[in-house]
């Protein structure tokens, strides 16, 4: 292997200005790939391009991008085929939790809101994607999953139901598109030191979590390997145990 394995690859990355989603964009850049960035967050995205160019001499592609606005990732979906033809690589990260509130408390705008950014999105990303992704020599998308999709629990109901939501939508269309060469990967990233942990858990010590940095290297893995169908999840958890790497 290459000191730059996805040397030429183009990568689209959500939820790119912070915690996981920041950390896959910079180990894709560092293992070659062009990255697209795509968040809400202006600033973050900044901050992204600045450590790339730091660190590989290259610029990553700025996306100010709401998720909820699916019209603004279809026309995404036309800037990305304009310019590079193909994409090779789509991690979807960006997620919100919503108000952690009884399911018969939330207001009908809160619903809107999750649904149309936790899960919605998933529905049209593939949409605008899969041509772009089988236009690639082998496609990789990466979805970001949660443990409450499997396991929910009392007042995560709109999170957790949209997480499950998306792991249906993702097996769908990756058994749709068993014949091609693109595979689809459902990540599950275990407990992070992210932002939304901490709001989740304001008590929890974020110094018992490993960073985000620490599942750069798994990315950079899923996206070159071929994984098959999802028939379950990737647990980064397991993933850190098999290669002997402890939480921070």
């Amino acid at each position: 292997m290459t000191d730059k394995p996805l040397s030429g690859k183009i990568a689209l990355v959500t939820g790119a200005s912070r915690g996981i989603g920041y950390e896959a964009a910079l180990s894709l850049a560092r293992a070659g790939a062009h990255i697209v960035a795509a968040a809400r967050t202006q600033g973050g995205l900044e901050e992204l391009d600045d450590t790339i160019r730091a660190e590989t001499g290259e610029r990553a592609t700025l996306v100010p991008l709401d998720l909820a606005e699916g019209a603004h990732i279809d026309h995404l979906g036309g800037v990305i085929h304009e310019r590079f033809g193909r994409l090779d690589i789509l991690i979807h990260a960006g997620a919100t939790l919503g108000p952690l509130t009884p399911v018969a408390h939330l207001e009908p705008k809160q619903w809107d809101r999750i649904v149309a950014v936790d899960f919605s999105s998933a529905y049209r990303l593939i949409r605008s994607f899969e041509p772009l992704l089988k236009a690639a020599p082998a496609g990789r998308a990466v979805f970001v999953t949660s443990g409450v999709a499997s396991r929910p629990r009392a007042f995560w109901g709109a999170y957790a139901a949209c997480k499950a939501g998306l792991e249906a939508l993702v097996r769908s269309w990756a058994d749709e598109i068993e014949n091609s060469e693109v595979r689809a990967v459902i990540l599950d990233p275990g407990r992070v030191r992210t932002r939304m942990r901490a709001e989740a858990f304001p008590a929890e010590d974020p110094n018992t979590l490993p960073h985000p940095s620490e599942l750069g290297p798994l990315f950079v893995e899923l996206v070159q390997g071929d994984p098959g169908l999802p028939m379950s999840n990737v647990s980064a958890s397991e993933w850190a145990a098999a290669k002997g790497r402890a939480p921070s």
